[in-house]
């Protein structure tokens, strides 16, 4: 266990230092554990040594680039103070959840194929189950400068799909992605992947559907607590969105959307990929038209026909998934500490006497296996 939690804070770590996705430090952790990686980060050791596998594609490791990389890093990860970390994320009511907790979504591990761009960690802040609410779930996605006709097939779409119990996940943007998350929110459940910390408000007019959304959905990023977003933080974020998802619609997007990046993600991760079509005249439609005409999306134009593309999700029940457990010793005495009123994680860490950040994490392992929630004043057994 001890092990364990330290690859889990060295992740943690290295998440406020390397860009996320990187597939060179993917092939370090899976070669050498997060721990050792991130020990010989801090102390300015050589970096572990991976072969890459021979083949035709082009070469994941330039040594002199590799090394400039990993001198960056080192300066970096010299000031970064991890406990800081986990606790800055704790007060912020943001948790971190990496590929071993429950919490963790099974379907982003079809991002670790070698040399790909796979999650090294998640930062996670709301009152659901990230894992669970994506069981049962569709991405919606589109262009920030949507028109009246795609904010409103967008909202009706994720509204009708949420009455459903099935979740929406999309980018937190303007235009589309937001028209989605305010529907379904009303309706539902819905996941905000983000590019940036998840104590910054982007896009600031966001704020307040982002601190609703906390209440019932999750908001979840691979970036720390006070990093802000930079360009190319979107399309590496884009890939999260296609692969939490079976499927993904596409309801506006112009001839260079990103939204058409996320679509690519969908189609490499074998994804059902789906558009909705738009007036000819339109310039906000091109892409999904290139996406029925050369990429053999679906044409989807309402709740119906999503479920119709998705098929094997109507098989998935709705609502939380219980997951049956056997409780360490740790987790049993949070577990006692928690009442039916709800409490601090700050409170209950007292009560059970262990630290706050093992507390934490036996809270999210408890909320995985649907034996507390989430509430206003903290977590409470389950009403």
């Amino acid at each position: 266990m001890g092990e364990d939690r330290t690859d889990v804070r060295a992740l943690a770590g290295l998440t406020t230092v390397v860009p996320p996705g990187d597939p060179w430090l993917g092939m370090m952790l899976a070669e050498h554990g997060a721990a050792r990686v991130w020990a010989e980060l801090v102390a300015g050791a050589p970096p572990p040594t991976v072969d890459e596998a021979p083949g035709d594609g082009p070469r994941i490791i330039d040594p002199e680039r590799s090394a400039a990389h990993w001198r960056r890093w080192h300066t970096a990860a010299a000031r970064v103070d991890v406990d800081a970390l986990m606790a800055a994320s704790a007060a912020a009511g943001i948790r971190f959840v990496a590929p071993t907790d429950p919490e963790w979504p099974g379907r982003l591990n079809e991002l670790q194929a070698p040399g790909g761009r796979r999650s090294h960690g998640l930062w996670v802040r709301g009152g659901g189950d990230l894992r669970n609410l994506c069981l049962r779930s569709v991405a919606i996605v589109g262009a920030r400068s949507a028109t009246a006709y795609g904010e409103h097939i967008a909202a009706e779409l994720a509204y009708d799909l949420a009455e459903r119990s099935v979740v929406v996940v999309s980018g937190g943007a303007y235009g589309i992605d937001g028209a989605a998350h305010r529907a379904a929110h009303a309706a539902g459940s819905t996941v905000v992947v983000l590019a940036c910390g998840l104590d910054v408000d982007y896009p600031r007019g966001h704020a307040g559907m982002f601190a609703d959304i906390a209440r019932t959905g999750v908001l979840v990023s691979e970036r720390p607590v006070g990093a802000v977003p930079r360009a190319k933080d979107f399309l590496i974020r884009n890939r999260l969105i296609a692969a939490l998802t079976p499927g993904t619609v596409v309801v506006e997007a112009g001839r260079r959307s990103g939204a058409l990046n996320t679509a690519s993600h969908a189609v490499d991760l074998h994804r059902v990929l789906m558009a909705v079509p738009g007036p000819v005249t339109s310039a906000m439609s091109v892409g999904c038209h290139l996406l029925l005409r050369d990429w053999q999306a679906g044409c989807v134009t309402n709740a119906d026909d999503v479920l119709a593309q998705i098929g094997p999700l109507g098989d998935v029940p709705p609502g939380p998934v219980r997951v049956v457990t056997e409780l360490t010793p740790e987790s049993a005495r949070v577990l006692d500490a928690v009442s039916r009123n709800g409490s601090g994680p700050a409170v209950i860490a007292q009560a059970c006497g262990q630290g706050l950040e093992p507390t934490m994490r036996s809270l999210g392992l408890l909320a995985a296996a649907g034996l507390v929630e989430r509430c206003p004043t903290g977590w409470r057994l389950p009403r």
